[in-house]
């Protein structure tokens, strides 16, 4: 009987014709390992090659057509090889005339009537003989990879199952064959896994870790539903002319703008000796969808955080759909020796780009990032941004787990929309609200479409249906989704995208000179993923509510309205003396229990000593950190510029 070896299947982005190039890299720079880690498995053609006797090969991937080929291949189940080929060969022989899931809904697609007949008996069969405990777990997944490969040898498709060929050859037959897995390669060591590689690195490690992510927005599952759809056998609903299930659970966030967050958070949670990338140079060559989702510069700033890189490249063939001449392709290696020597230091670990919020808050910190995170402490802590704001700094810090907190409630509301909805949905909400009310759409139409230059802005044109907005959403005020985005959207037209409410808690912000522009977009959708990568509860209480009892191992920071300060969202004595004191209490009493906190104030504004936060510091031993910050034109009623403010951050650490 034939054989098919594991690197018998087509697959996008396969690295069967790069082993040697990984081989060498990996010599030439690793001294010795034990362990070695695939994350994004695929075929399983690279941890197949790195499978030796006393080493220990783990590998992973989120398709269960992939998981069931490493059940088979690096599995240590005993296997009947004698039984298995005996039903192989019976089913070659299998004919039928009768209808099953597979033929109801794949004949004459990607293989005949008469094949896909067979494909859903012996799918079928193969369950049937497990549950009667004729095979044990890794045979069942054997005969189903089996399949697999037969079906990819015929497939009326150029590799990939994002369409069929019309009036395509299917005449082939479908003819399983046994799989080589030769004694030696059954391996005690091994570990399979079947999760997202985000959460898999938290709970496993290796001396070599390698990683080969998608490259850009082509979807695995999308290419490969119909091979999911026979592994999982969980007969879904197909629609569609590729005759695609429901894959919701399946897509990768490495196909989206969120790739270089989801990167990121992969590279600085993985424990390793050795982490060793694998990525292409398309950046934006060919086709949209062909184009990567993560820049070398991105790439290289997430692993410099962890030790030395080195890039090494080989020219290779990209697969582009046809549609585009792709010249001077290379395939590279990012190799990172993890701890080496011209490492950055702890202190440098947040120079990447930040996502600044499309809220606008006087003294927000979006500037200062870099400054205030290099002085957060390093650890798995519990992010508490008492005083959220817009939320420059928590979407920004390098912990997962985050708790945004604004007594004002609005405010909340308005901040946990970019993490409750993903961001061309609410781009799709704002610009209905734009319509219906009438206001400009400069994205859309430029300036000279309403009468107007970039110089003098839009608002003449925007005043009055402004106005109109407004005050709907003050008549009701209603605390609903349909007015949270009323209230978003009032803030992108306001002046300077500030947020401002009066004693009587109405919205009174002024008409601004903008609208929802291109660079609002883009933060907008920056922002959002972020916020995304990160798991966040919203809450909307006074900070001595915020005990530690609530948290697991939590770092305070907070940015309080300053009592110095004349902001917008501090009128109407909207932080007073008493306020102060009672912040300044209640972080002493953190400090008192041994947990960790960070404080932003000014100890000098407009010339004004403050003198209570100045002595506080000094009698508590607090440390006081100058930060590099410019206020000179954060507020048009300051009549003399040349007032210096002397910004801060106070730490008990």
């Amino acid at each position: 009987m034939k054989s098919a070896n594991i690197k018998n299947r087509r697959y996008l982005g396969s690295k069967a014709k790069l082993l040697g190039f990984i081989h060498d890299v990996v010599d030439q720079n690793v001294e010795e390992w034990s362990s070695f880690l695939d994350l994004f498995g695929g075929t399983g053609n690279v941890a197949w090659s790195f499978n030796l006797p006393n080493k220990k090969i783990i590998i992973n991937d989120i398709l269960e057509s992939n998981y069931l080929s490493y059940i088979s291949f690096f599995g240590k189940e005993n296997i009947d090889e004698e039984k298995l080929i005996r039903i192989i060969d019976s089913y070659n022989h299998f004919e039928t005339e009768e209808d099953n899931y597979f033929s109801i809904n794949f004949g004459g697609t990607y293989f005949s009537d008469n094949n896909c007949r067979k494909i859903g008996f012996i799918r079928e069969d193969i369950d049937s003989l497990f549950s009667n405990g004729k095979i044990n777990e890794r045979e069942r997944a054997y005969l189903i990879t089996s399949l697999i490969y037969a079906m990819d040898r015929i497939a009326n498709t150029v590799g990939h199952y994002d369409a069929f060929r019309l009036n395509g050859d299917l005449s082939k037959k479908l003819e399983l064959e046994a799989l080589e897995i030769p004694p030696a390669a059954t391996n005690e060591l091994n570990e399979i896994y079947h999760e997202d590689s985000n959460k898999l690195v938290r709970h496993v490690e290796a001396d070599v870790v390698y990683i080969d992510p998608p490259y850009n927005s082509r979807q695995y599952c999308d290419a490969y539903h119909l091979l999911e759809n026979v592994a999982s056998w969980e007969k879904p609903k197909v629609f569609g002319t590729a005759r695609k299930m429901n894959r919701k659970g399946l897509k990768s966030s490495y196909c989206s703008v969120k790739a270089p967050l989801v990167f990121d958070d992969l590279i600085q949670a993985i424990k390793a000796k050795y982490i060793l990338v694998s990525y292409n140079n398309m950046g934006t060559k060919g086709a949209g969808r062909s184009q990567a989702r993560i820049t070398d510069k991105q790439i290289i700033s997430s692993l410099e955080k962890r030790g030395k890189v080195l890039v090494y490249e080989t020219d290779f063939n990209q697969f582009s759909a046809g549609k585009t001449d792709i010249t001077d392709h290379k395939e590279r290696i990012f190799l990172c020796v993890v701890g080496g020597k011209g490492a950055p230091k702890i202190e440098e670990k947040c120079n990447v780009p930040f996502a600044k919020s499309p809220l606008n808050y006087t003294g927000g910190k979006y500037k200062l990032l870099p400054q205030l995170l290099s002085h957060f402490p390093y650890g798995d802590y519990q992010f508490i941004d008492v005083f959220g704001g817009g939320f420059n700094v928590g979407a920004n810090v390098p912990y997962k787990t985050v708790f945004y907190n604004d007594k004002l409630s609005k405010v909340t509301r308005i901040v946990s929309l970019f993490y409750k909805y993903e961001a061309e949905e609410i781009i799709k909400k704002i610009d209905g609200i734009v319509l219906k009310y009438g206001l400009s759409n400069s994205t859309l139409n430029g300036y000279e479409y309403y009468g107007c230059d970039s110089a003098n802005g839009l608002g003449k044109f925007n005043k009055k249906p402004y106005m109109r907005l407004r005050d709907d959403y003050n008549k009701r005020n209603r605390d609903s989704v349909l007015y949270d985005f009323m209230l978003l959207t009032l803030i992108v037209f306001s002046f300077n995208n500030q947020i401002r409410f009066n004693s009587d808690g109405l919205f009174n912000m002024p008409i601004g000179k903008r609208d929802f522009n291109n660079s609002i977009r883009k933060n907008l959708r920056n922002f959002s993923a972020m916020l995304h990568s990160k798991d966040i509860t919203f809450l909307s209480e006074d900070f001595n509510k915020l005990v530690p009892e609530r948290f697991v191992k939590p770092f305070y920071y907070c940015d309080p309205p300053y009592f110095l300060g004349d902001a917008a969202y501090n009128e109407s004595n909207g932080w007073t003396d008493e306020d102060e004191n009672r912040l300044l209490v209640f972080l002493k009493r953190l400090n008192d229990r041994g947990i960790k906190f960070a404080l932003s104030n000014v100890l000098i504004h407009k010339g004004k000593e403050h003198k209570l936060l100045k002595s506080w510091a000094f009698e508590n031993g607090f440390n006081v950190i100058y930060i590099k910050a410019d206020y000179k034109n954060s507020n048009y009623q300051i009549k003399d510029k040349t007032l210096k403010t002397i910004e801060v951050l106070i730490t008990n650490y």
